[in-house]
């Protein structure tokens, strides 16, 4: 009789999952609208509704994708967490997108030495040593790291 309740239970763990599926494919769907409608506007033109079809399943299993290799590389390192260094790695046939990423890496490293410094007061100067050197504060995520 256990067996009976644990396969309702499945079964409704694959509806939500299929329900989930769905809405997250829909909202592709209609972000990629949006997109197609702003650069139809630049540029003049139009997209068909098979277009925009094609652009969003072509995005969604690209995701799909993306997040399975994010899944691999994670554990290949033997964690359970996705860090910067497989986000860089997923993006390495990409030259644009690779330095798209360095850029935004970039951007948070400063971002967040900017805002340690604020809540220690420190922005930019560094620890003072006892001899009188200035000794830099590290301020970097540790998933965050510059090539």
């Amino acid at each position: 009789m256990a067996e009976a309740g644990d396969g309702a239970g499945a079964e409704a763990e694959a509806e939500q999952r299929t329900a989930y599926t769905q809405r997250l494919r829909a909202a592709v769907h209609f972000t990629v609208g949006c997109l197609c409608e702003e650069v139809g506007e630049e540029k003049q033109m139009e997209f068909s509704k098979q277009t925009i079809a094609a652009i969003s399943e072509t995005t969604f299993r690209q995701c799909e994708n993306f997040a399975k290799d994010l899944e691999l590389f994670a554990k290949h390192g033997k964690r359970t967490t996705i860090n910067v260094d497989d986000v860089k790695l997923l993006a390495r046939r990409s030259k644009a997108l690779q330095n798209f990423i360095k850029n935004k890496c970039d951007e948070l490293a400063a971002n967040n030495a900017e805002q340690k410094g604020k809540k220690t007061g420190t922005a930019g100067k560094g620890k003072k040593k006892s001899d009188g050197h200035i000794e830099p504060t590290v301020t970097e995520n540790e998933d965050i790291t510059n090539d």
